[in-house]
Formats: C-alpha cells, sequence, structure tokens
C-alpha cells in the first residue's frame, strides 16, 4: 500500500510537471504563471459560488422534505473541487474547476451514482423509494380493527408544487 501511494505522489509530479513544461513552452514563462493565477482566482470564486448553491440546494430539498441524494452528492463535488484547486498544479486546477461547473459536475455526478449503484444495488432501492409521497403521521398504540392489524393515522403531504 505504501508503494502503491509513493507511485502515485511520483505519477502525480511527473503529469504536473509536463503539463507546465509543455504550456510553458507554447505560450512562454510568464503567460503560464498568468493562467496558473487566473486559474486560482476563478477556482475559488466559482467553488465559493457553487458551495453557496449547493448548500441553498440542500436547505431546499430538506425544507421541502425530499431526499437530497444529488444535493449532497453536489456538495461532495463541488467541495472536491475546492480542494483539487488548492493542490498546486495545473492538471489538478484544471481538474477542480471542471468539477465547480455544473454541466460537468452533473455528468459526473451521474456516473458516481450508477458505479455506486452497481456496486451497492440497494442504493438504487433506496434512491427510487425516496422519490415517493411523504405521509405525514403517528403510529398509534392500540388495538386496530378485529383482524388486530396496526393501525397508522395520517395524511398525505403533497410536495412543493405537486397537486393533491
Amino acid at each position: 500500500m505504501r508503494y502503491w501511494c509513493m507511485a502515485f505522489v511520483l505519477l502525480y509530479l511527473v503529469v504536473e510537471i509536463v503539463a507546465l513544461v509543455a504550456l510553458g513552452s507554447v505560450i512562454g514563462l510568464g503567460w503560464t504563471l498568468l493562467v496558473l493565477l487566473a486559474g486560482s482566482i476563478l477556482g475559488l470564486w466559482l467553488a465559493r459560488r457553487e458551495g453557496l448553491r449547493a448548500a441553498q440546494a440542500l436547505a431546499d430539498a430538506v425544507a421541502t422534505r425530499r431526499v437530497p441524494t444529488a444535493e449532497v452528492t453536489d456538495g461532495m463535488l463541488v467541495a472536491a473541487g475546492g480542494v483539487l484547486l488548492f493542490v498546486p498544479g495545473l492538471v489538478t486546477d484544471l481538474a477542480g474547476l471542471l468539477l465547480l461547473l455544473p454541466p460537468t459536475r452533473s455528468l459526473v455526478r451521474r456516473r458516481l451514482v450508477s458505479a455506486a449503484e452497481r456496486r451497492a444495488p440497494g442504493l438504487r432501492t433506496a434512491r427510487i423509494r425516496s422519490q415517493g409521497p411523504v405521509v405525514d403521521g403517528d403510529v398509534v398504540d392500540k388495538p386496530g380493527p378485529a383482524d388486530g392489524h396496526m393501525v397508522i393515522e395520517g395524511r398525505v403531504v403533497p410536495r412543493q408544487g405537486e397537486a393533491h
């Protein structure tokens, strides 16, 4: 395991150095430094904006009593994009910026969810069930009808924007 980590770090360093040297040889050292600075500034601004959007979407999902699967995944991807922006390098900055853009984040989210559902099929069932109606009710602890089954009294609460 330790050797795999060392190999990964070495590969990361080689890829970043090759990318920086290639970009520097095409556009020059000054422009390369400017690209790195601009990417960091743009990335920090995007991370803040998309982080706030993800937090607001999560709050809206909780307020409307929906299971926030997409919102939580988006929040994690925005956080991962922000972390990648803090790691020095051109390739990690590009990967971080891509995770902060909503279209590419949506694509990554769909692929992550499908991969997770393939590894754990119960996740698909849970996601499908989470999209059903919400029933606000209380379990009463008294005998039910003559057949002895438990009675649950309650009402169906429509989602925001749904007709009842």
